[in-house]
């Protein structure tokens, strides 16, 4: 026997901070033993052990088994029962391993029942129908988890003795049907594994502490923790746990309830219990369970006595409590306890809540929501507007809407889902072997289960919509069909599920993006006092800048001046303009342009009154704002055949083709763009610099503060930056001149390739900021067209792990980020108040910001609906939960 580590742990020996080595569930029994609460005795064999048996074996169980037995001698003395022998001890066997995996792995009711323990039992509760129900159980989960026979040939026994019986429920099955039921089950194991199903206890113990053991393994758990990026190394911890029964009676039952709403966040208890039920009954989803305000009717001490230790635990761990109980001939216990699931919509309010209750800090509120949950936040519900009328009503399992097609098999739904096409998985219920479909669908409807069902918090988790219990659905898997009052909806229609609601809707309903709370405000606010980056938007448009701010952007990083030129209206100006073959021709069009850009400008300084406005000037190539070039030469040929060859429309377009085909380019993203174009065609970056300027000193005169930032892009060299900050301060003199109004602003330049960070000292003597365009940046970097990479490569050497993910959506900190940290240093260097941020996509990408926040950046910029994500993860930054 090794000595020199100790695997078992009775659950007076336990502490809440031994999560690691004792599984998330086995520590919380043992700080719940140490507090005094009502646990059922029991032990815990360590994840190391998990670990050890993983690697070794039988042989490592072996040499800890003495040890196994004397952990169950010990609950013999605290309980004065015998384990296989009169006054039967019954245990569980469960998994818990350190990061909560809700349904992933292994769990054992009623170890200890044998044919003879089960007299014994039966005798000793005076309850022969209790005994052998727990019997029947028993062997139903040990058959399936330990011994890998299909639960669905134990269903079928037991549907069919039922309906020999002329019962609907499992509890209505008299002693007589249960001895049947028991027998049928022993024969099957027999049948379907060559031997009979095990009578010794001991034997019973060892077998089910290797499947757990072994669960930590399964395809589920493997595809659970990818998703939710657990480690493999972790392993499971196995409690062993004394077995109280809430099926003894009606004065027994059991529950599971949350010390806060898990969907909405409000305070109140919530969770759903079923009388003379053993806990499986309600996660499983076979009966329709009550909500746990009617257990105050049915138990009313018993409730009284859940609500002051909800309230304890809530206290004690500063976290929302997810609670499993058991009440035995009117006692309550207490099962386990853990950190809450809880919707996007319920972390936010729960944070925010908790802060003001006093309870945790504005860093811990701010550390409770995750940037991916306020994405859920931000996505679709039903358009209020909408009309419509729903086939059928379940229960509002995990908020928000989806639409898709409806599928009913989790590998079809992950293959449909992964290929791009959106669907909804209908099941009647959900187990752990469909979470990769549960993953690759936009929601999930099921015909059986409550509000704490596998479907449901699963769900919740990946913050998905789903509608549960939705009884008057009759699911036919072998069919692909689903029947409600009368309709008939195949695989591959489309539905619509409402989770807020809990409405399922045939055909497609219209969703729109969901407002603000004021819980959700106050949470980012905190964020914003935690967080050392500013938060900045792109924005083109004043709509665009409106949203951005209402969104708690602190600013424009991004105002691309090209989106403004493609509107229908002005691009005939623009393209104009290109085709002008004299200076002042092309003068005339750039007047009638630069209006048109004031006008914007003056929305967006409106818009963004006080708070710093980038603009970018004119960046993409000038072929194309033109028509393609077939598309001219079609044309042509179509007048040629008119007989209009010698008409000025027939003249117009040649001009044009002429003007394509002197702009055309091998290579356009390294061409003739960015700067390149202001050093060659000068009116055209004066015109935007004076429709810039005009436009803030006449919201200047008018009492407004603008902070306008002018952007150069695409610059590579210092001489290049040194000509346009001329160009920028020539021409201001003469706006400033003309208005008789002066504002103050600031030159500055997109670092967006690699020259440009390698010589960025050197820029910075003329920039007065830098703002890292690292689209272009890792293009340039790595040497990839973004368009080609991701269509033809891309996904393909993330797969076979050439890189590690994709550099376009997390920043490269190797390659990119390296050249990034050059330009920082060399620019600070230079100029010590220059002003450095990122506008790239990378600026939304959690990861991204953090190194962003270890670069000491001044601001991230992103899309508006990135912002509140970006906020969030500037905070996660601060408090290094993101690195």
């Amino acid at each position: 026997m090794m000595k020199d580590k100790k695997y078992i742990y009775m659950f007076d020996e336990g502490r809440a901070d031994m999560r690691d080595l004792l599984g998330g569930k086995g520590a919380n029994l043992a700080e719940m033993t140490r507090i005094g609460l009502p646990v059922p005795p029991g032990f815990t064999i360590t994840t190391e052990a998990c670990l050890a048996f993983l690697e070794r074996k039988d042989e490592f169980l072996d040499e800890i088994w003495d040890d196994v037995v004397s952990a169950i001698r010990q609950l013999e003395g605290i309980t004065g029962k015998n384990f296989g022998g009169e006054n039967p001890l019954l245990v569980s066997v469960r998994s818990g391993a350190a990061i909560s995996m809700p349904g992933m792995m292994d769990t054992i009711l009623n170890l200890g029942l044998n044919d003879e323990t089960v007299k014994m039992l039966a005798e000793e509760s005076k309850d022969e129908r209790f005994a052998l129900d727990s019997y029947r159980r028993f062997i139903q989960m040990f058959g399936d988890v330990v011994l890998g026979v299909d639960v669905s040939f134990f269903e079928n026994i037991l549907h069919e003795i039922k309906r020999e019986l002329g019962v609907n429920f499992d509890y209505q099955i008299p002693p007589e049907g249960l001895y049947k039921i028991i027998e049928k089950y022993k024969a099957l194991v027999l049948q379907e594994k060559g031997f009979p199903f095990p009578k010794d206890v001991w034997e019973q113990l060892r077998m089910a502490i290797i499947a757990v053991f072994n669960s930590w393994n399964t395809p589920r758990a493997k595809t659970y923790r990818k998703i939710n990026k657990i480690p493999d190394n972790l392993g499971t911890a196995v409690n062993v746990v004394t077995m109280v029964f809430g099926n003894l009676g009606d004065d027994c039952g059991t529950g599971v309830c949350f010390t806060r709403n898990p969907s909405t966040g409000e305070k109140e208890l919530y969770g759903e219990f079923l009388m003379n039920a053993q806990g499986e009954d309600v996660v499983a989803g076979i009966r329709t369970p009550l909500p746990i305000k009617d257990l105050k009717e049915e138990l009313p001490s018993a409730f009284k006595e859940l609500v002051q230790t909800a309230e304890l635990l809530e206290r004690h761990y500063k976290d929302v409590q997810d609670i499993e109980f058991t009440i035995e001939r009117g006692k309550l216990y207490i099962l386990q306890t853990r950190n809450g699931k809880r919707t996007a919509r319920a972390a936010v309010k729960i944070a925010v809540d908790m802060c003001e209750e006093g309870l945790i800090s504005a860093e811990d509120a701010v550390s409770r929501v995750k940037p991916e949950q306020v994405e859920q936040l931000l996505h679709k519900q039903i358009d209020p507007e909408a009309k419509y009328e729903p086939i059928a009503k379940g229960l509002p399992a995990s908020p928000g809407a989806a639409v898709g097609k409806v599928v009913f098999d989790a590998d079809h739904a992950e293959k449909l889902g992964n290929s791009g096409e959106k669907v909804i998985l209908v099941r009647p219920e959900t187990t752990p072997d469909d979470i990769h479909g549960l993953f690759a669908a936009q929601g999930v409807l099921t015909s059986r289960g409550g509000m704490t069902s596998h479907a449901a918090v699963v769900a919740r988790g990946l913050g998905k919509p789903c509608v549960s219990g939705c009884e008057a659905l009759d699911i036919s898997i072998e069919r692909k069909e689903f029947v409600v009052n009368g309709k008939v909806v195949k695989e591959g229609d489309i539905i619509t599920i409402d989770g807020s609601k809990g409405e399922v809707i045939l055909g497609e309903v219209n969703l729109v993006q969901p407002s603000f709370t004021e819980d959700f405000r106050k949470l980012l606010d905190l964020a914003d006092k935690v967080a050392n980056l500013q938060v900045w938007a792109n924005a083109d448009t004043p709509q665009d800048a409106r949203r951005a701010r209402d969104f708690g952007a602190k600013g424009i990083g991004l105002c691309r001046t090209e989106h403004m030129f493609m509107e229908t209206d002005r691009l005939p100006v623009m393209q104009e303009m290109i085709v002008a073959e004299t200076l002042d021709s092309r003068k005339e069009a750039l007047d009638k342009l630069k209006t048109m850009q004031k006008e914007d400008f003056l929305g967006i300084f409106e818009a963004m009154e006080g708070l710093p406005v980038t603009i970018r000037l004119l960046d993409p190539p000038l072929h194309e704002f033109l028509p393609k070039e077939e598309e001219l030469e079609a044309k042509l040929e179509e007048l040629a055949k008119e007989g209009k060859e010698n008409t000025e429309e027939h003249k117009k377009y040649k001009k044009t083709l002429g003007r394509v085909l002197a702009l055309k380019e091998n290579n356009p993203m390294l061409g003739f763009r960015g700067c390149r174009l202001g050093m060659i065609y000068p009116e055209i970056y004066e015109m935007q610099i004076s429709a810039i300027l005009e436009a803030a000193c006449e919201l200047k005169a008018k009492g407004k503060r603008v902070i306008p930032q002018i952007m150069m892009p695409l610059v590579g060299t210092k001489e290049e930056m040194r000509r346009l900050k001329e160009m920028v301060e020539r021409v201001s003199k003469e706006v400033f001149q003309k208005e008789d109004v002066e504002v103050p602003f600031t030159v500055g330049t997109m670092i967006e390739v690699p020259r440009a960070a390698l010589v960025a000292g050197d820029i910075a003597e003329y920039a007065e900021f830098f703002s890292f365009g690292t689209n272009d940046l890792t293009q340039t970097t790595f040497g990839y067209s973004r368009d080609d990479a991701e269509g033809k490569f891309l996904a393909q050497y993330i797969t076979d792990g050439v890189l590690p993910e994709n550099p376009f959506h997390v920043l490269d900190r190797e390659g990119v980020g390296r050249l990034m940290s050059i330009a920082v240093h060399d620019g600070r260097k230079r100029r010590e108040d220059i002003k450095i941020g990122i506008c790239g996509e990378h600026g939304g990408n959690p990861k991204s910001i953090a190194f962003c926040h270890k670069l000491e950046l001044a601001y991230v910029s992103c899309s508006p609906f990135r912002v509140p994500v970006a906020r969030l993860a500037a905070a996660h930054a601060a408090l290094g939960i993101i690195d």
